[in-house]
């Protein structure tokens, strides 16, 4: 299979970078005491060391804002799915117990300010790309089995004509939904530059593909010099 990410995409930002991780035979699971501990840490230290009204101004976050805008999304109506998440933390919310990979991935994003996302493999049929969306793209809403059209023009991730992530880090979609039946699994985190936040994290997910639900890993790294990666 292949992934790949338009150029257009660095057109709008050069330092943009991809990193990805191809999980396999992920054995998944309810959330263990020890598993929520480490969320519920992230979450607390997130408490301590950032204040809400400097929440847009961190790093990533004040770059995947600046790269919707830039794109044509509003960044203030369509918020980067991480700043949502960090706002509802900063305001004293704990995030809801889901399975251990998406809470111990959710505690990893907060760990290191990071978009990140998983896409069960076993809904995904199509080469991946991170481009703009064209005539006939859909996308299936968290919750829901019908489609909805995209209107072109879009930046989207999308496996072949169907929408994974829309208006790029906001929103995913309920086909790849990570649940306790999840086994292969595909990682896309989004940094930029030389910031190390992408590779500590990436670090961590491969620990917790390997150590924690004894799977295997396989990562990689797209960025303007490298646009696209088989696997």
């Amino acid at each position: 299979m292949r992934y790949t990410v338009d150029k257009a995409v660095f057109e709008i930002n050069p330092e943009v970078k991809f990193g990805i991780l191809i999980g396999s035979n992920i054995k998944n699971s309810e959330t263990s005491a020890e598993d929520e501990k480490r969320l519920r840490e992230a979450e607390e230290n997130m408490r301590k060391t950032v204040k809400a009204e400097e929440l847009r101004t961190l790093p990533n976050v004040a770059l995947y804002r600046e790269v919707m805008t830039k794109a044509g999304i509003n960044p203030n109506k369509y918020l980067p799915s991480v700043e949502a998440m960090f706002k509802r933390i900063l305001k004293g919310g704990s995030l809801p117990k889901i399975n251990a990979l998406v809470d111990l991935c959710n505690a990893v994003s907060i760990e290191k300010i990071i978009s990140l996302g998983g896409h069960d493999m076993a809904d995904i049929h199509e080469d991946l790309e991170v481009r703009f969306s064209r005539e006939g793209d859909k996308f299936i809403p968290f919750g829901s089995d019908e489609p909805e059209m995209v209107e072109e023009g879009e930046l989207v991730f999308t496996s072949g004509n169907y929408v994974q992530t829309r208006k790029w880090v906001w929103r995913q979609s309920e086909l790849g939904k990570i649940t306790l039946d999840s086994k292969d699994v595909f990682f896309q985190l989004v940094g930029f530059g030389d910031d190390s936040s992408l590779v500590d994290a990436m670090n961590r997910i491969e620990d917790l593909i390997i150590n924690r639900f004894n799977g295997n890993s396989k990562k990689y790294l797209v960025d303007i010099n490298n646009n696209h990666i088989e696997f």
